[in-house]
């Protein structure tokens, strides 16, 4: 297994710069997830590991190992595509097969290898059927298995989980991590999908336009997002436009309307100054309904929805949106008017743009 670096690499496609300046550490053994929106480059990013793409300006190494414009099928990466990519006339066996017999490995030792990662991906038995007999999330395990049994260093996912359904995006999801984790395979993994990128990364890289803005934990990214978008993008929240008033120690004094917050910078390397514009952002669950101490928000309830272990509020302050995420138990009417409580540490304050 190796570790994936990208230094200051840039991909254009006529005028449009699909990728920006990009520099990225993977260490060896990680699951990686480059987290954005469509159209910010990260599968560009992604086919230019794999060597699909070639970069304009910039590299690319594996280990110490300069693979910027060696050809894909030389970079020992197994490719895991969107539409799975089965051949539909071959069996499950023969699909899976099919790089080691391009690698001209001998028959006896192609069927141990398939044999063990059928096992290893929980297809025991299957091999003979085609790809059409088995269901989406058995075909995702036939391309993750065929990406494996090359033995890649490294292994790479282009949203693998966007054509199952919700069920078996959660089997699957687990299935991938348990899998990466038993092989102790480096793992660079894209996806648009938040809870799935959250769910399973030991590190995120969010992408915007082309740009790499934030690498961290998923706890990070989510408590502690460093500008507007990250803050937006990662997670529900409530989103507020204010004013720096003062600052005391590392608590701030916020004006968002007629109403005076306490705040702390997401990012502790950012200071702010009095008069400045500002963004805060509080999660759902940051939120203590009828008492508590800190930031008091008086707000209009306009939506409540039931999602089981818990209930999703939306009310109305300052000409704003506030989400709060409360025991179900709880009644709470719509039309009626709600305090609710948030500490300053749990209000955090990023650039607003």
């Amino acid at each position: 297994m190796v570790k994936i670096e990208t230094r200051s690499v840039c991909k254009s496609y006529g005028s449009v710069r699909a990728l920006d300046d990009v520099s990225l550490r993977i260490e060896n053994g990680e699951l990686f997830t480059v987290l954005g929106p469509s159209g910010c480059g990260k599968t560009t990013f992604l086919r230019t590991v794999a060597g699909f793409e070639l970069v304009d300006s910039g590299r690319i190494f594996f280990d110490s190992t300069d693979v910027t414009m060696m050809p894909a099928h030389k970079r020992n990466a197994g490719m895991v595509f969107q539409n799975y990519a089965l051949w539909p006339h071959m069996s499950v066996f023969d699909n899976i097969a099919y790089g080691l017999k391009v690698r001209k490995v001998p028959k006896d030792e192609i069927r141990r290898k398939v044999e063990s990662v059928l096992a290893l991906v929980r297809l025991e038995g299957l091999g003979d059927r085609n790809p059409h007999q088995l269901s989406g999330g058995q075909q995702q395990r036939v391309a993750l298995a065929r990406a494996l049994v090359i033995n890649p260093n490294v292994l790479l996912l282009d949203e693998p989980l966007s054509n199952l359904d919700a069920k078996l995006r959660l089997e699957m999801r687990s299935e991938i991590k348990r899998i990466q984790r038993e092989l102790g395979i480096t793992t660079l993994y894209v996806t648009h999908d938040q809870e799935e990128a959250m769910s399973i990364s030991d590190r995120i890289a969010v992408m915007y336009r082309g740009r790499v803005v934030q690498v961290d934990s998923p706890k990070d990214l989510y408590f502690r997002p460093k500008t507007q978008f990250v803050s937006e993008f990662i997670g529900q929240g409530t989103f507020l436009k204010g004013t720096v008033e003062g600052r005391r120690d590392d608590v701030y004094s916020v004006k968002v309307g007629r109403t005076l917050f306490r705040a702390v910078s997401a990012d502790p390397t950012v200071s702010y100054e009095v008069g400045e514009p500002v963004l805060i952002t509080i999660r759902p669950e940051s939120f203590r309904i009828g008492s508590g101490e800190g930031n008091e928000v008086n707000c209009l309830v306009t939506h409540v929805s039931f999602l089981g272990k818990s209930q999703r509020i939306l009310a109305r302050f300052e000409g704003e949106q506030v989400v709060v995420e409360a025991d179900p138990s709880l009644e709470v009417e719509v039309g009626a008017s709600m305090r609710v409580f948030v500490e300053p540490s749990k209000t955090l304050m990023v650039k607003s743009s």
